[in-house]
């Protein structure tokens, strides 16, 4: 049946800016960059996890009909079209100031959780992402 996960997608209203921001400020690398039909087919991954790519994709045609592209776009612009990604790092405290000296936009600072210490911010699109220092649950 299913294996694994590959690929998932956020829109982004530019793609050269999401390039600038997930791979020059994240950390991330381009894995694909091709026009692909009407579309530029953008992803990138974490070089610490090649097998799992970001498809970094506007909102237009083929993923939604030129008649709702803008409203598509309006919906993202506002940080509500749903777009979500969750990180786990060793160290939340020094991936945080690592963000903010890159530039980073990051409002929150590292809260402890039941499960681990974590933070969140946006991409310059209103997409969430989400960084955790996971603990491990205690032994039973």
């Amino acid at each position: 049946m299913l294996n694994a996960i590959t690929i998932s997608s956020l829109y982004v209203l530019d793609q050269d800016a999401a390039l600038d921001f997930y791979v020059g400020k994240l950390g991330f690398e381009v894995k694909v960059d091709q026009q692909f039909g009407p579309m530029r087919f953008l992803t990138v991954a974490l070089p610490s996890d090649p097998a799992r790519s970001v498809l970094l994709e506007l909102p237009a045609p083929p993923s939604v009909s030129a008649e709702i592209a803008d409203q598509v776009r309006d919906v993202v612009s506002k940080g509500a079209a749903g777009g979500n990604l969750f990180f786990v790092c060793d160290d939340a405290h020094k991936t945080h100031a690592e963000l903010k000296e890159r530039g980073v936009d990051v409002p929150e600072e590292p809260v402890v959780q039941p499960y681990g210490i974590d933070f969140g911010f946006r991409d310059p699109f209103g997409n969430s992402i989400r960084v955790a220092q996971m603990i491990p649950p205690p032994s039973a």
